[in-house]
């Protein structure tokens, strides 16, 4: 058990921001935060990290309460970027790593193995103005973890980034936890936290509305997707008995249904009406569930 997040309220005034959120985080592995902006992730992480205090509950870290005197053990790449633009990488990153008790001699040698991991030795002497903003995050994540965090909180860490320096940094987290970094993430892109993520939480209005095993979560969903191609008209099954939701794609449909056995009355009633190309059935995505439990999309 690494961190434990025990009926934790925050209100600002009239407004709960956080209602009662009762977690625990295992430690070594990924854990996956969502919600729509507004939901409360931000502020949970600020109460983490002891920006803010809570006004109920308590927050520990394997069963200490975290405060500045373990702020050495946690990383945090918030989502507002902050760097010193006119700081050139190495002075601002060691000045960063040195407020977190490195030397200055560790902070450059550890500075130089990531940019050479990022592939980028070359940006160790340019101002961070100078960089586009792809590689600004580069430096925005050494910055976190330029120390050798315990606990590392990314809010967003890919929102902005191009297909290659997605795969990078996606690289790089998950080598932090083979190491054994216990590593806390927000997104807004699904695909990354089922990538990802073991487990999770969602949550909405600053309560959680799903929690669990990412696995155990998708198959207590119950329904799962029908994806057909083929070479004739399937409009029709929207209506089919079973089908909760139907989508039209470009080669042919996209099925929700109740369970495998529609996926199988189906197949009988569209066998020799024409060419099938595809006939798929898969797990639901996190969007789906997301969609489902939030009522709104999450892309």
């Amino acid at each position: 058990m690494a961190l434990e997040l025990k009926h934790v309220t925050k209100r600002f005034g009239q407004f709960t921001a956080v209602d009662d959120l009762s977690l625990v985080i295992p430690e070594k592995e990924i854990f996956g935060f969502l919600g729509a902006n507004g939901a409360g992730k931000t502020t949970t992480f600020r109460m983490i990290l002891g920006l803010l205090d809570p006004s109920g509950g308590e927050i520990s870290w394997e069963g200490k309460p975290l405060n500045y005197s373990t702020s050495h053990l946690v990383g945090y790449l918030p989502e507002e970027r902050g760097l010193y633009p006119k700081l050139k990488v190495r002075d601002q990153i060691v000045y960063l790593a040195r407020l977190r008790g490195m030397t200055k001699n560790e902070a450059q040698q550890e500075l130089k193995f990531w940019l050479d991991r990022f592939r980028v030795p070359e940006y160790e002497n340019k101002k961070v103005e100078e960089l586009s903003k792809g590689n600004q995050q580069k430096i925005q994540f050494i910055a976190a973890v330029i120390h050798k965090p315990k606990l590392l909180i990314l809010d967003e860490p890919f929102s902005g980034l191009d297909p290659v320096n997605v795969e990078q940094l996606k690289d790089a987290v998950l080598a932090l936890k083979e190491n054994g970094t216990t590593i806390v993430f927000s997104s807004h892109q699904m695909h990354h936290v089922e990538e990802l993520c073991e487990h999770l939480c969602i949550m909405q209005k600053g309560k959680p509305v799903v929690h669990g095993a990412l696995k155990e979560i998708k198959r207590a969903f119950g329904k799962k997707n029908l994806i057909i191609h083929g070479d004739f008209p399937l409009e029709s099954l929207k209506d089919f008995p079973g089908v909760v939701k139907a989508k039209p794609t470009m080669e042919g449909i996209l099925l929700q249904i109740e369970g495998e056995s529609v996926a199988e009355a189906i197949l009988q009633e569209i066998v020799g009406k024409g060419f099938i190309r595809k006939f798929a059935l898969e797990e639901p995505s996190l969007n789906d569930i997301f969609i489902e439990k939030v009522g709104a999309s999450y892309e």
